[in-house]
């Protein structure tokens, strides 16, 4: 039976965690990212679909290639984050389930004829492993500030959009014209002088119920 983690592991990731919005000059190296994706992709997906794309936005040409698609209250902190993460998802995710989940072969050809199902499937889930991301850097030791606030019609055309190279990506993860991002995440060592004060969060009694 798995034992609770600690209460300086439980600070660590949710209760004294903040979204930062202000960055120390350390940089986040490639092998932590690497590490990040380790332990996020154990997360759970529907049908282990795994739909999620990452884009780890670390170098000054990509930045700036991000840059006109921010809004204006995201720029500089986007600028100054060691790296960006665009979560994605692939609305072809479908064709990995053969790999995925191999002990229900019919679920390729569900999702294909439904694109519908395919959509709201690769968001939630995209969204679910956003989070995972989330929970694996703090864990890791990183701080994050997620934020939506981009235009992610123009984001996809930089990046995903069809006939466009992808360099430094491999093509199997980026179909053009088939990922779309979610949100985005910046990854870093948080300035804690820059903190805002904690907001509130609602209680259990004014959150959940108990049938």
């Amino acid at each position: 039976m798995n034992q609770p983690l600690n209460d300086q592991a439980l600070d660590q990731i949710f209760r004294t965690a903040r979204t930062y919005g202000a960055w120390l000059d350390e940089p986040v190296r490639d092998d932590m990212l690497q590490q990040i994706y380790g332990l996020m992709k154990w997360g759970p997906t529907s049908a282990n679909a795994s739909p999620a794309r990452l884009v780890f936005v670390r170098s000054k040409a990509a930045k700036e290639r991000l840059r006109p698609t921010l809004s204006p209250g995201n720029v500089d902190k986007t600028m100054a984050a060691p790296v960006t993460v665009i979560i994605a998802y692939d609305l072809l995710f479908f064709e990995k389930l053969p790999k995925l989940f191999p002990h229900s072969p019919g679920m390729r050809d569900l999702f294909a004829s439904n694109p519908q199902l395919v959509e709201v499937t690769a968001k939630r889930n995209s969204s679910l492993q956003g989070a995972y991301l989330i929970v694996a850097a703090r864990a890791l030791g990183l701080d994050c500030g997620p934020m939506s606030g981009f235009d992610n019609a123009k984001l996809d055309e930089e990046f995903f959009g069809a006939g466009r190279e992808c360099e430094g990506c491999e093509q199997e993860f980026f179909p053009a014209g088939h990922v779309k991002s979610n949100f985005l995440c910046n990854l870093g060592y948080g300035d804690p002088a820059e903190l805002f004060p904690r907001g509130p969060r609602l209680e259990f009694s004014e959150a959940c119920s108990l049938l």
